[in-house]
């Protein structure tokens, strides 16, 4: 775990701890990063994609891409702190949400195809859980003519490895490991702890319960 960065998240109550929450799969758990705390805090996310940047700085980074909607956000730090390392011009991002009959894929609208063609792209993305939503951008921006560098992420809850994404690099700020259980087999449930209803889906979660 790196520390410092999980100081970050717990200082803006952006990281939950000893919870119920209930996760948008339905499963329960008592973690729970809420990435959408840590945006309101310019300085806090600045400083996290700074971390990130450091990390690709020699890699020739030309554009910086990230899923929406945090992925905007993530990749606009992140490509700022690149430019002022390297001194050179970097350009950010993103790929949007497609529905195609039954499946889903990430694809540059915007024109942003062309930026991405032929270029040197990080894909940076917020939380990865399943790595389903990364792994869509790395594809888009093959898809679109770019090669990918690696993949940077603010925090890995699902043990996901680059293989997993597709990048050949991946670097995350923090791991928070995915604990969770069915609802009619989770222990907080057992033991009576109420549901966080504020966060993730525990308000669903409890209507249905009545």
């Amino acid at each position: 775990m790196d520390i410092d960065v999980l100081a970050t998240l717990a200082r803006v109550g952006a990281l939950i701890t000893n919870d119920h929450l209930v996760y948008t799969s339905g499963r329960h758990g008592s973690s729970y990063v809420n990435k959408d705390a840590l945006y309101p805090h310019t300085d806090a996310t600045s400083a996290v994609c700074a971390r990130i940047a450091q990390q690709f700085a020699a890699e020739g980074v030309e554009v910086v891409a990230g899923p929406t909607v945090g992925g905007v956000i993530m990749a606009q730090w992140t490509a700022h702190h690149l430019r002022v390392l390297t001194g050179r011009a970097i350009l950010a991002v993103y790929a949007e949400e497609e529905q195609t009959g039954e499946s889903k894929r990430r694809v540059f609208r915007r024109g942003y195809d062309a930026l991405v063609a032929s270029s040197r792209v990080l894909v940076v993305e917020d939380i990865l859980t399943t790595g389903s939503s990364v792994r869509q951008v790395v594809e888009a921006v093959r898809a679109a003519g770019g090669e990918v560098v690696g993949v940077g992420a603010l925090c890995n809850r699902g043990g996901i490895t680059a293989a997993q994404t597709g990048a050949p690099a991946l670097y995350c700020l923090a791991e928070v490991p995915l604990e969770s259980f069915a609802p009619e087999a989770c222990p907080l449930c057992a033991a009576g702890t109420p549901v966080n209803v504020r966060l993730g889906k525990g308000a669903a979660f409890v209507a249905g319960k009545r």
